[in-house]
């Protein structure tokens, strides 16, 4: 069936009350998305963070009258004189297809793809990750994870140990794994992150070889590579943590980092790592050291 949607523009300390009088007054859905394009990654644990300006959507059934509706929402008290708003026409479609058709395999350096598992693999003779794009969790179409990606294609990896730091669906795990890897350890705060890495590794035939662990539950190690595709302020807060998995003459890869932010994360491992020039793919980077010696 056909469609309309009501989208406005609210704060953020409103956003949450806008999708609630949406819902009120008929919404079959509502959601949420940034009017400036600014990405939050993971928040914590049982919050909801919303933008500092953002468009809230409610999707209505297209023979709804939206007059009233519209009426009603500029008079609530969750507006001033700022009210904005716009409709759209939302065509019947088959979305679950819609979503899959716009899936497609992606190459990484010279040797890695990853593979949707509803597509067919380009590359036979290549080292391919299948892996579904699913709650948010890195499929490799980010810039941050495609430059891990891509370093890792170019690494000689046979026999390594490799620790995956905040490793949401286990995808540089898994492609360290395949392309000669001998163990990697994956770390996440999130419990669903951790089942979803299970979940790719045994799909893609290397769960005997990638050990999960929350970070209370983390072993003391030592792994010839450390790869940490979180965020800027993680990265600095936790430097002595990170650090302290890169074995001597051991490598450490950082990504998550805006151009702006690189300065600072390389500051906080400055003393123990001497690093390469950076990487960076749109506004993006990827930071790569190695350990100095002692």
């Amino acid at each position: 069936m056909p469609w309309i949607q009501l989208t406005v523009a609210a704060s953020e300390a409103h956003a949450p009350q806008v999708g609630e009088l949406l819902t009120e007054l008929g919404a079959l859905a509502v959601t949420f998305r940034d009017a400036q394009d600014n990405p939050i990654f993971e928040p914590p644990k049982g919050e909801a963070i919303f933008w500092h300006e953002t468009l809230v959507t409610g999707l209505f059934d297209a023979e709804t009258d939206l007059q009233p509706i519209i009426k009603h929402l500029a008079q609530s008290e969750f507006f001033a004189d700022d009210f904005s708003y716009k409709t759209d026409a939302i065509e019947d479609k088959d979305w679950e297809r819609e979503w899959m058709d716009n899936f497609h395999p992606i190459k990484f350096g010279e040797r890695l793809w990853v593979c949707p598992s509803w597509r067919d693999i380009p590359d036979p003779k290549a080292v391919n990750i299948l892996l579904d794009p699913g709650m948010a969790f890195g499929t490799g179409t980010h810039p941050t994870t495609a430059l891990c990606l891509a370093w890792l294609d170019q690494q000689p990896l046979n026999g390594k140990t490799i620790v995956d730091f905040g490793c949401g669906s286990g995808i540089l795990a898994i492609a360290a794994l395949l392309l000669g890897a001998e163990r990697a350890i994956g770390i996440d705060i999130d419990q669903q992150a951790l089942i979803a890495s299970r979940e790719n590794a045994e799909r893609n035939g290397v769960a005997d070889k990638l050990e999960l662990y929350l970070p209370e539950q983390q072993p003391e190690l030592k792994a010839d590579i450390v790869l940490a595709n979180v965020l800027a302020g993680p990265l600095k807060e936790l430097a002595t943590v990170i650090a302290g998995f890169v074995d001597q003459q051991g490598e450490l890869v950082m990504s998550g980092i805006l151009s702006t932010q690189t300065e600072a994360v390389m500051a906080a491992y400055q003393t123990e790592f001497e690093f390469t020039p950076p990487q960076q793919q749109a506004e993006w980077m990827m930071l790569h050291g190695r350990r100095k010696s002692p």
